[in-house]
């Protein structure tokens, strides 16, 4: 199995695609393993780009020696790491969702050599208002011993990540749970919750985006309760020439099983362009 190695992580990674394609690392929100962008995602792109996929550290088979808690700008050097030692140094587009595209807004301020194109969904530059109340009062809970499985945390997280219709259609819920009952039973989002959302919950870009000159394109979901849509329109404001896309119809998760094919469509119009 591949990794890269830092001075504090063993960070592992994934790749599919032609060698010699255009680069695309996608990063991933909290409590996703990089093997999650490849069930809805990197199959419709393997034909013409290389795809990285990685666990952030926290998560799956990556694994750090710091200690906790770790920030948003040691995320960001784990990305900065997997383009280097993954991707030979090769300018990539980075795409990433909810804590995922907070990490590129990251690597972005401080790497801002290594991206030729950045699509952020889901994404704030700080956390703030009911954001910051539903991740605190998360990690609180497990701090003090709670845990959220089966279907109570299918229910629980299946409210936060997709659209009323979605949840309402009667065929594809049975879908959408046998998806959230997969991730509960593995364990991931437990595992990971209290180190990823720490980092999640501190961190504020609103000034060093402001100097952000990498090209960016802001996915924001008209129906996103986790990163409302303005929490994006603030990014995309914030960042000089970015673009934002505002999706009808679609929530936090809609990546993932809902509405996957119109989104990578979106994304594949974008990075067809870099």
């Amino acid at each position: 199995m591949p990794y890269v190695e830092t001075v504090d992580a063993r960070l592992f990674y994934d790749q599919s695609g032609p060698v010699g394609g255009p680069d695309i690392v996608w990063v991933g929100g909290g409590g996703t393993k990089g093997r999650d962008w490849q069930r809805f995602q990197t199959p419709h792109f393997d034909a013409k780009f290389r795809s990285t996929v990685f666990d952030n550290r926290g998560i799956g088979l990556t694994t750090s020696t710091a200690p906790m808690p770790w920030t948003i700008e040691d995320f960001a050097a784990d990305v900065a790491a997997i383009i280097r030692g993954a991707c030979g140094g090769r300018k990539v587009a980075l795409i990433g969702s909810s804590l995922g595209s907070a990490i590129i807004q990251q690597v972005m301020i401080d790497y801002p050599d290594l991206e030729r194109v950045a699509i952020l969904m889901g994404t704030g530059a700080w956390s703030t208002g009911w954001g910051w109340d539903y991740q605190e009062a998360e990690i609180d809970f497990r701090k003090a011993g709670g845990r959220l499985d089966g279907m109570m945390g299918v229910t629980h997280y299946a409210a936060m990540l997709y659209p009323a219709r979605a949840l309402g259609d009667r065929d594809l819920w049975p879908r959408l749970k046998a998806l959230m009952l997969e991730w509960m039973d593995s364990g991931s989002n437990e595992e990971s919750l209290v180190p990823q959302w720490d980092a999640s919950l501190r961190f504020d870009q609103r000034e060093g985006l402001k100097n952000v000159r990498v090209p960016t394109h802001v996915l924001a979901f008209e129906e996103d309760v986790e990163a409302p849509p303005q929490d994006g329109e603030e990014v995309a404001r914030l960042i000089p020439g970015a673009r934002l896309h505002l999706l009808p119809g679609m929530g936090h998760g809609s990546w993932y099983g809902h509405k996957h094919d119109e989104i990578n469509a979106v994304i594949e119009g974008i990075v067809v362009q870099y």
